[in-house]
């Protein structure tokens, strides 16, 4: 009896974990939605309050509520740091991160972990029993320092990559779906618009960037402008590649669908060619874990039965 209680209890699990495993994805891609939609409804109504207000046109996006706050954090922040709090906020804006003062943050951050960290170092340090010498104290503490300092950079790093991968990764079916609605007489906001609608599923972070550029042309009126934030905002890679040739096709006056074809080609064609290199490179990376993990296996396997047989006569002699 307690052998069918066990198995029904095991039976119900599986079937609930399967269950789970099985509407998640749907669930994330509600999210995902209701995430993209709050973010553009967001940069919507700061654009209108700003326009509203006469409010200069500040590029990249945020996610406060107050246009006018927002504007004002981002004037203190770029007096207190100049032109590099410029280029931090562009770091900030790549890796998806929006709000105003995360350049000062993030400066507060360089200065503030560097000496955190020392201060565990020297903890570790005079808590030991053995003593060190104080050159190697000093390379502990300037190593930690060195580590602190450069970890934040190293983080933001990581996320933009992260971020130029993905939105490299879907910008050429993106710039399909472009193609087809731009040739099908629908306007370039209305297309971008409806484009980060249906990809906001697959590609959430192609959703956002698209969506706050088509709210930025529509609401700045002035489509160069918008599109030289987009490439701001995604840093290098598709985003900036389209970005470009959008500008060029507007200000010498040739065609955007064709624009849009060639781009889609060249993309396209870039996207494989980094598949390939990475096909080509995984024979190499799998040399070490090959004889680590996959060669002393199979000594043993091939080798293991001589050996117990060698030490078996032995033993029987």
């Amino acid at each position: 009896m307690e052998n069918e209680v066990l198995i029904t209890i095991v039976s119900a699990l599986v079937a609930a974990i399967s269950f789970a495993a099985f509407a998640f994805p749907f669930l994330q891609k509600t999210e995902k939605k209701e995430r993209y939609r709050s973010v553009i409804e967001k940069r919507r109504k700061a654009l209108f309050e700003a326009t509203r207000d006469g409010s200069i046109n500040k590029p990249g996006g945020d996610d406060a509520v107050s246009a006018a706050d927002t504007m004002a954090s981002m004037f203190k922040v770029q007096q207190m740091l100049g032109d590099m709090g410029e280029k931090v906020r562009d770091k900030m804006l790549q890796a998806g991160i929006r709000s105003p003062t995360a350049p000062l943050k993030f400066m507060i951050a360089r200065a503030v972990i560097p000496i955190v960290l020392c201060l565990f170092a020297m903890m570790i340090i005079s808590g030991s029993e053995e003593e060190m010498q104080s050159t190697t104290k000093m390379m502990i503490l300037g190593g930690m320092g060195f580590f602190g300092f450069k970890l934040p950079d190293i983080l933001i790093k990581n996320q933009i990559l992260k971020r130029q991968q993905d939105i490299n990764l879907a910008f050429p079916d993106s710039l399909d779906m472009m193609l087809i609605c731009v040739q099908g007489g629908i306007g370039l906001e209305q297309t971008i618009d409806r484009v980060a609608a249906e990809i906001a599923e697959h590609s959430p972070i192609l959703a956002e960037e698209l969506g706050i550029l088509s709210a930025e042309m529509a609401m700045l009126n002035d489509r160069r402008k918008a599109l030289q934030d987009f490439a701001r905002r995604v840093g290098s890679g598709a985003g900036k590649t389209f970005a470009t040739a959008l500008i060029q096709a507007e200000q010498y006056g040739t065609s955007i669908s064709q624009a849009m074809r060639v781009m889609a080609d060249e993309l396209r064609d870039m996207r494989m060619s980094i598949a390939e290199q990475k096909a080509a490179s995984l024979p190499p990376k799998l040399t070490v874990p090959m004889i680590l993990f996959f060669l002393p296996a199979l000594f043993v396997i091939i080798l293991g039965p001589a050996g117990i047989q060698a030490a078996a006569s032995g033993v029987g002699g």
